[in-house]
């Protein structure tokens, strides 16, 4: 064998165990009939907007739980941050203990673990994002808790001391 095609395939082992340990962060924003995903990159320094999950009824989750479960094979997703809903003096909402019972579905479902995360002011953000991209009317709905799981995740990747 030549030393050409043995280097080539040692660099192709390398590399895709490289790719096997590469992990990834979701993040959510759980809202009564969307769920807004965000993921970040492999080197944990930014999150991306990837989609909005929706469904008819609040309570109907397996479809959502599903489509999580897909995203999470396909991106590698190790750990999860969830925004938690509290009122601006800290105390939990009326959606917080919702939220709460949704992390713990997802962490029987999936295995992995749950991170809660302030989402106070993040829809103000979101809306700020989308006034400065010119977004105006019906499409703000379709844009807003992807956004908002995007800024969730962001400010997670850039306060949290153990990222792991």
């Amino acid at each position: 064998m030549s030393l050409l095609r043995r280097c080539s395939q040692s660099i192709s082992r390398a590399t895709t165990g490289l790719e096997s340990n590469i992990m990834r962060i979701m993040g959510l924003d759980y809202g009564s009939r969307t769920v807004g995903v965000a993921i970040s990159d492999e080197l944990l320094l930014t999150a991306q907007g990837k989609e909005i999950i929706r469904r008819k009824e609040e309570n109907k989750l397996r479809r959502t739980m599903a489509r999580i479960e897909e995203l999470i094979q396909e991106y590698n997703v190790e750990k999860m941050v969830l925004g938690l809903p509290l009122n601006m003096d800290q105390t939990p909402s009326e959606r917080s203990e919702l939220c709460l019972e949704f992390k713990d579905k997802l962490e029987r479902r999936t295995g992995i673990p749950v991170v809660m995360w302030d989402e106070r002011l993040t829809t103000v953000e979101a809306d700020e994002i989308m006034d400065e991209a010119g977004i105006r009317g019906r499409e703000r709905k379709e844009y807003v808790d992807m956004i908002a799981a995007q800024i969730i995740l962001q400010d997670y990747l850039d306060n949290s001391k153990d990222k792991t």
